[in-house]
């Protein structure tokens, strides 16, 4: 993905104003990227500081926010629109069962904070009244299997995807899973010792204010943290995730079977609705670390365990002191947020989870502009055929490699803007009752969506972001890049006052050429060009990658995140590698356009200098430090200054622009500059 704001998940206006222009005269705009500039710092020594540093500067993060830049203005007028398509959806009589009806219900309870506050715990009243009920270990079993089927991941996590070898085909998915902690490294270290003693006491009020008397809150506390450090034990570190063929071990039933005997898989399955012959195992070792703490630990640390579990994962559906206490901790202490966001986007926030596709229908029904998605279309064309013209002319890859990456580069599926095709919420129960029961009833029909892929063909139309969604990505296994109509927004600019160096800076290489390098980073390029996990370079070509890459790792290592903690360049080796090959492949698709030959500046900056401008503007966000120190724990995206230094560093076109030399901080020498594409 291009930007991490969950998330992450920008640009050139795809979507035009809904609202009617007023007839005032409008004040005269200031140039998009000149807006922003610090003059105060040389654009050689920091040119995320340079071309940000105005703009951030005038702009300090909000209380509520544990970030703040370009993609939260961008998702800010976002928020607005949706608000009022949800508020006009629950004034409305609208027919039962239609989508305007489920947005406007779950508007209606999500907005009932009092109804909220004087149901209490209730609507969670059968699921504690059965963990109370637990005799036995199948019991705790019985539990996580059934709260599986309403999307509550508890122990472990369970999908259905695409067969990471055979694409054409779902597979099940098993992996990892049942910490309350964002990372397994938060478990261990002294320096994450006041996180843990914070979260121990987070667990005790939320277990108090459930009903645990002030003597017992504190014990259950302690030991669901040391069961979940067993469990954090033998989970993989996020950089050991990155690697598709170690975490692809497929079994047989029988075969999982032997790896946990105290797990009855075919009854379990049968409980979760699932059916397979096979199952994918993210990571066998925890599986077998998973049978060892359900044989030696006491049933009433489980029971403890699963209260926690359901409470900590619906928090932000139960009355105020939940979320509250929830806030305090997950969002204060290890994002350092301030203050809460107003009630309206909390829900918001949860609507989308929800029913993204259901407001996706209805935001662009109004608010699409199709000149801007053709311009965006030409864009990744432009793109792709960069991308082939520097594939056909490296000098480390063989001709047997390149016609297999040219192959795959061909069959690069592009999705811009929006699906042709909708999800079908017909099925969905929302109604007016209960927050809860909407929130467990969406988990109801989003499990059933997923599990039901299972021996059905692989839909490959389909989409995983929303347009209304601020980010993007690509599919390995569809071997596509998926462009949501929200990510080339800039906020205050229409689509046409964009002049080419800005739009392909900020659309072409942040989103369109970082999207397409993903097929062919450290993961991506193990993929063929339909989606399969299969080896398709030579040992050579394969070898003068990884050293490439690898020049790359330490080059990020040397960077300091926040206070001395340094970023981790293996973990985010795949996004600094689609950042770098982004940069590149976006210059050589600008360079064909009218606005490069022509060579005239604007506001005083050329169109080479403009493009670099425009690439910086895609990450013109800052965070709190307690954010950036969460973000190496969890994250596989670099800190956003790194984001545009770092590949600036490697980039001649970039030392031109701006006359980099020797003594300037960002100025690298030629033999320590990486170039992969």
């Amino acid at each position: 993905m291009k930007k991490t704001f969950f998330l992450l998940t920008s640009i050139a206006s795809l979507f035009f104003h809904c609202k009617t222009e007023p007839k005032t005269a409008p004040k005269p705009k200031l140039d998009v990227v000149v807006a922003n500039i610090d003059s105060s710092v040389q654009p050689a020594d920091d040119f995320f500081a340079f071309a940000n540093g105005g703009w951030l500067k005038r702009n300090p993060i909000p209380a509520s926010e544990s970030n703040w830049g370009i993609g939260s203005i961008v998702q800010e007028d976002i928020l607005e629109k949706v608000k009022k398509i949800s508020k006009n959806a629950a004034a409305a009589q609208n027919p039962q069962g239609s989508n305007a009806q489920k947005i406007g219900d779950f508007w209606t309870t999500g907005m009932d904070s009092m109804g909220i506050q004087k149901a209490g715990l209730t609507p969670l009243k059968p699921e504690l009244d059965k963990i109370n009920a637990v005799k036995n270990i199948q019991d705790i079993l019985n539990i996580v299997a059934q709260w599986h089927t309403a999307n509550i991941e508890t122990l472990f996590n369970v999908g259905v995807y695409q067969d990471l070898k055979n694409s054409d085909q779902y597979a099940l998915y098993l992996s990892q899973g049942g910490l309350g902690l964002p990372d397994r490294d938060y478990y261990f270290g002294a320096k994450n010792d006041s996180i843990r003693a914070q979260y121990e006491k987070h667990i005790a009020l939320i277990l108090k204010l459930a009903g645990d008397s002030a003597t017992l809150a504190p014990q259950h506390a302690a030991s669901i943290l040391k069961l979940e450090t067993r469990l954090a034990k033998e989970s993989r570190r996020l950089e050991a995730l990155r690697d598709p063929q170690k975490n692809y071990n497929k079994l047989t039933i029988k075969g999982l079977q032997a790896l946990t005997p105290t797990m009855v898989w075919s009854d379990l399955f049968k409980k979760m609705n699932l059916s397979a012959d096979t199952v994918i195992v993210g990571q066998p070792e925890f599986f077998k670390a998973v049978e060892t703490v359900l044989k030696n630990t006491p049933l009433e640390d489980w029971k403890n365990y699963l209260r926690w579990q359901l409470l900590m994962q619906l928090s932000d559906r139960l009355p105020n002191a939940f979320e509250e206490a929830d806030f305090n901790f997950f969002d204060k202490v290890l994002s350092g947020k301030k203050a809460m966001k107003p009630r309206w986007k909390r829900v918001l926030a949860a609507q989308e989870k929800v029913l993204g596709d259901a407001l996706g229908q209805l935001f662009v029904k109004n608010c699409f502009n199709d000149t801007a998605k053709q311009r965006y279309l030409t864009m990744t064309d432009n793109v792709m055929a960069a991308f082939a013209e520097r594939i056909k002319s490296s000098e480390w890859m063989s001709a047997a490699t390149k016609t297999k990456a040219l192959q795959k580069l061909s069959k690069v599926v592009k999705k811009v803007g929006y699906p042709d095709k909708w999800k079908d919420f017909s099925t969905m129960t929302i109604d007016k009752s209960s927050y809860v029961g909407n929130t467990l009833n969406a988990g109801k029909w989003w499990y059933q969506y997923e599990i039901s892929k299972l021996g059905k063909p692989v839909d490959r139309t389909e989409w995983d972001m929303t347009p209304q969604t601020y980010n993007a990505y690509y599919n390995p296994s569809n071997n596509e890049i998926v462009l949501p109509a929200a990510i080339f927004l800039i906020p205050g600019y229409q689509d046409t006052e964009i002049d080419d160096a800005v739009a392909y800076g900020y659309g072409g290489a942040s989103t369109i050429g970082h999207e397409i390098t993903h097929g062919f980073d450290d993961e991506g390029r193990q993929f063929d060009e339909k989606g399969n996990l299969k080896s398709w370079w030579t040992a050579i070509d394969e070898a003068q990658f990884k050293s490439k890459a690898q020049n790359l790792v330490h080059q990020f290592n040397d960077y300091v995140a926040v206070d001395t903690i340094h970023v981790r360049g293996e973990a985010c080796l795949g996004e600094n590698i689609a950042d770098l090959g982004g940069v590149v492949l976006g210059f050589e698709a600008f360079k064909k356009t009218e606005q490069f030959h022509k060579n005239e500046t604007i506001v005083g900056y050329t169109p080479e200098q403009r493009y670099f401008m425009g690439y910086a503007l895609g990450w013109m966000t800052q965070a709190r430090p307690e954010k950036l120190k969460m973000q190496i724990m969890t994250d596989v995206h670099a800190p956003a200054f790194l984001r545009v230094n770092g590949p600036f560093s490697n980039v001649l076109e970039f030392y031109n622009a701006f006359k980099v030399q020797p003594n300037h901080k960002m100025y690298r020498q030629g033999k320590d500059r990486v170039v992969i594409w």
